[in-house]
């Protein structure tokens, strides 16, 4: 399968993800009488609020290779009524001009990064766009989990959030937490789209873990972004909360990022 038709079939598979999420209330439509046999919209009625045919619509969906142009795609996620992230997907998925080569993954360090994060009392670490942990402190052992008795091929986040039961124990805000962490994957998985990588560690992870199957068939999408998590610390008379705030664009390397967990002192500080 080339790389433009895996692409127009994620492009495919995104819209519908997005259009069954779609009440026909929140999009102005009147509900028809009858049942309806789609948990969102309608192929026919994302066409209308987009203005295109139905059949074009239907053959985007279905991952055909047709030709679109951007101000069609952009009425498309306006009808879909898409976040800010999920349009700048849409539009990375459609691009007819994006180059084919992709940089690579990073995964060496330059060693004063080591040197740095040592420095924080935070719990931080350096992790790339395959979640792959490179980096940690001594406090994200204790906190988060023992990065230094995982072999390299384990300290990946998005498989321990599913896989250790203690992390996942410890963490209070489970739930809140995997499905951001999984629709920030998926945003990586489809910019890397047939890297072998990444399908394997889906499809592993869909065999391991059905709640991350459930999650990943959701199609969410979600760039980086301050973010919240609680733990409950041994010792600790309350769960601690940090907010985990993600430094990128490291020199020459872009894709890596610094993850530091900053404590809320203030519990019920928003930001």
């Amino acid at each position: 399968m080339s790389n433009d038709n895996s692409k127009s079939k994620t492009l495919g598979a995104f819209l519908k993800s997005r259009r069954n999420r779609l009440q026909p209330e929140q999009a102005g439509l009147r509900l028809s009488q009858g049942q309806r046999r789609t948990p969102g919209l309608r192929r026919e009625e994302v066409a209308m609020l987009a203005g295109v045919s139905a059949t074009y619509y239907t053959w985007l969906e279905q991952g055909r290779e047709v030709t679109a142009s951007k101000e069609i795609i952009e009425s498309i996620g306006e009808a879909l009524q898409l976040t800010h992230d999920e349009r700048a997907h849409l539009i990375q998925l459609w691009n007819p001009n994006e180059a084919v080569a992709i940089s690579p993954i990073h995964t060496r360090l330059n060693p004063q990064w080591q040197h740095i994060i040592d420095q924080l009392s935070y719990p931080s670490f350096i992790s790339n766009e395959k979640a792959e942990v490179l980096a940690w402190n001594s406090a994200a052992n204790e906190v988060i989990t023992d990065f230094s008795s995982l072999s390299v091929s384990e300290r990946v986040m998005i498989r321990l959030l599913f896989v250790d039961s203690e992390l996942r124990r410890r963490m209070v805000n489970w739930e809140e937490f995997a499905s951001y962490s999984v629709a920030v994957f998926r945003t990586y998985y489809d910019k890397y789209l047939g890297d072998p990588w990444f399908e394997e560690t889906v499809e592993r992870l869909r065999v391991e873990s059905m709640e991350f199957d459930t999650m990943w068939k959701q199609h969410h999408i979600q760039l980086k972004k301050v973010n919240r998590v609680s733990f409950q610390i041994p010792g600790a008379v309350e769960a601690v909360s940090y907010d985990i705030n993600s430094l990128a664009s490291i020199t020459d390397q872009p894709g890596l990022h610094f993850c530091i967990y900053t404590p809320v002192l203030c519990p019920s500080s928003a930001w």
